[in-house]
């Protein structure tokens, strides 16, 4: 089966070019960012030091992180701009922070207060594809056994105001203090989705099923699902094999040409395994088909089901080598959290294999 359409979507921190600190800039940036439809997107977030930035619709992983580097590429070209891929800012104060001023954001605001208030936090988004209700909700399924291994390989995020949290990805933990930001529960049908989204709509008095801000969705408007797990990656190599896996974990799902029902892991389960792989990264053991065991043992079942892509090679240099939370405390050994600041901003840059 060929592989599915995908979309690609970073968030990436506005930082000063000079300090490398935490800048407000981001709705001045996109404002001088021409970007064409065929070319994907850029807006903001909730956040005015934010931007995210969206690949078009994509056919391969290599194509969607191409069509990201394009869009680092023209807002590194806005004078002034520095950008940083990471879960949250290293060393950003607590509270400082500006909400960008549109209704989406206020609605968030409100509901939010001051949980929004701490600090921005940056992920990496993939979408993929589905051709009908029943595929979606298989691959949803699938793919949630995998997301605590997504967050450990994706951790990149250990320092937190001005500190080490002790966490691969303190973004993580930042997000779960929102409501509707945990791993949602298997679904037995769409209808049973449809029924689940309806019911946390009503009961968070939600304007629509998009402020569900799950570890993983289906996307109906879009006929996608979307795994939201991971931390913002400064490295596009990394961001490459995290695609990779991500979409050929889905291809394989849908390749299956028998769906029997299986016995999807209790949501409770996968949230112990998911603070493991926040708290520890690829250190860490997860509980995965019925035991706990090594991310990197995880890692080599989760790249033999993916298939063959060249990109996934890359999940292994992580498991080999480190994750961005490791190079980052490495960082911080040679020079504190200056050269951290430099690392991110350095990698960030560093579109040229991609461009």
């Amino acid at each position: 089966m060929t592989s599915p359409a995908l979309g690609v979507e970073e968030e990436l921190i506005v930082v000063d070019p000079t300090t490398l600190a935490l800048s407000h800039r981001g709705p001045e940036v996109l404002a001088a960012i021409d970007v064409a439809d065929s070319a994907g997107s850029a807006h903001p977030d909730t956040y005015a030091a934010l931007v995210e930035f969206a690949s078009p619709i994509a056919a391969t992983p290599e194509d969607g992180v191409r069509a990201i580097a394009a869009l680092r590429e023209r807002a590194f070209a806005v004078s002034g701009t520095a950008l940083i891929g990471a879960g949250i800012h290293p060393d950003g104060a607590f509270g400082d922070v500006v909400h960008v001023d549109e209704p989406r954001y206020h609605e968030i605001h409100a509901q939010l207060r001051g949980l929004l208030r701490r600090t921005p936090t940056c992920a990496l988004h993939v979408h993929v594809g589905m051709p009908d209700d029943a595929s979606t909700i298989h691959v949803y399924n699938t793919l949630r056994e995998w997301l605590p291994l997504l967050q450990a390989l994706a951790g990149n995020s250990p320092f937190w105001h001005g500190t080490d949290s002790g966490l691969a990805t303190a973004r993580a933990q930042l997000f779960r203090g929102y409501p509707r930001s945990d791993i949602p529960p298997a679904f037995t049908s769409f209808a049973h989705f449809e029924e689940t989204v309806a019911a946390v709509v009503a009961a968070g008095d939600a304007p629509d099923y998009t402020f569900l801000w799950w570890d993983i969705r289906p996307h109906p408007n879009l006929g996608t699902v979307e795994v939201r797990a991971m931390d913002a990656q400064s490295s596009l190599r990394t961001v490459h094999g995290l695609v990779a896996l991500v979409v050929g974990l889905a291809r394989a799902a849908l390749d299956e040409r028998v769906r029997l029902r299986r016995a999807w892991s209790p949501r409770e389960a996968l949230e112990e395994s998911s603070f493991r792989a926040a708290r520890d990264g690829i250190s860490a053991t997860l509980y995965h088909d019925g035991a706990l065991r090594p991310v990197a043992e995880i890692a080599a079942a989760a790249v033999a089901r993916a298939g063959d892509d060249p990109a996934l090679e890359e999940i292994f240099r992580i498991v080999r080598e480190g994750a961005g939370a490791d190079r980052q405390r490495a960082a911080y050994a040679r020079g504190g959290l200056p050269a951290v600041l430099e690392l991110l901003a350095g990698e960030t840059r560093d579109i040229k294999a991609y461009t």
